[in-house]
């Protein structure tokens, strides 16, 4: 390594100065010198960027790591007769699991197996009716019980896994149409076609649900009624009595699964 006195010598023998005025003639080893400084600034820039890079790649791959233990550590209830598992609590808004059942249909004499779903609701706001209107718990589930719930606006969501393949989305809208109908008619008297059909109304007929395809109706507050098919929003309609008609299905007087109304029951029950 060179003594501070080549150093210096060095820079000497590099600036001619002018012996007129005393200036430097060849101001070279200041250009060196700037250069020199730029550079190792931009080696600094260029560490800094790759470390912030390295950082943020890291945060990612550590959350999605954590996300996925996360989601592997919800413990899951299976419906019995079909197999299929749904989470207790869903990640996206804390809503919890209340009862697991199985939409049959009749076909050519045989009751053939639909969907299996999952009822949802917003925990705490659920108590929060069911403490505030029912006094005394009963010793069963009450019809007011379940109408409250019916009537009330707060965040509940069914999720439906198709259980028969080779479902057509033209098919199961036939399906909800006649149910949310008949639903419809239970609560006024007659059927209202024109809001029944809004339901699933940006849903393309030519979508093949097959066996494990996922639709979510959630009844947000304010009677809003959202359909999402494989994760896509397809329709969104505030009414108050589509929301009734379609909580309704499940937890009425003739429900899809009778076992399925019992368990959302006793998890009332529960409350009080």
């Amino acid at each position: 390594m060179p003594s501070t006195k080549e150093n210096v010598t060095s820079m000497t023998e590099a600036i001619e100065i002018d012996p007129k005025t005393g200036l430097p003639l060849n101001n070279k080893s200041a250009i060196d010198e700037k250069q020199i400084r730029e550079t190792k600034e931009e080696n600094i820039t260029d560490g800094a960027k790759t470390e912030e890079e390295k950082k943020e790649k890291d945060d990612k791959e550590s959350n999605g790591a954590a996300a996925a233990i996360k989601e592997e550590a919800i413990p899951v209830e299976t419906e019995p007769k079909t197999g299929i598992s749904f989470p207790v609590k869903l990640l996206e808004d804390g809503k919890l699991l209340k009862a697991v059942g199985l939409r049959k249909k009749s076909m050519l004499g045989m009751g053939l197996k639909i969907y299996a779903f999952g009822i949802y609701a917003d925990n705490e706001k659920l108590k929060e009716f069911v403490v505030s209107k029912i006094g005394k718990a009963p010793s069963k589930p009450t019809k007011e019980m379940y109408q409250i719930v019916i009537d009330s606006d707060f965040g509940m969501m069914v999720r439906l896994v198709i259980v028969f393949s080779g479902l057509s989305m033209s098919v199961v809208r036939k399906n909800f149409y006649e149910g949310l109908g008949a639903a419809i008619k239970k609560l006024t008297g007659s059927k209202n076609e024109e809001l029944t059909k809004k339901i699933m109304g940006e849903a393309s007929d030519d979508i093949k649900l097959t066996s494990g395809s996922v639709i979510e109706i959630s009844r947000l507050p304010g009677y809003v009624l959202q359909t999402k098919v494989m994760g896509e929003i397809v329709s969104k309609v505030e009414s108050e009595l589509l929301c009734r008609a379609y909580i309704y299905m499940y937890l009425g007087e003739d429900p899809f699964d009778k076992e399925a109304k019992e368990k959302f029951g006793a998890s009332m029950l529960s409350m009080l």
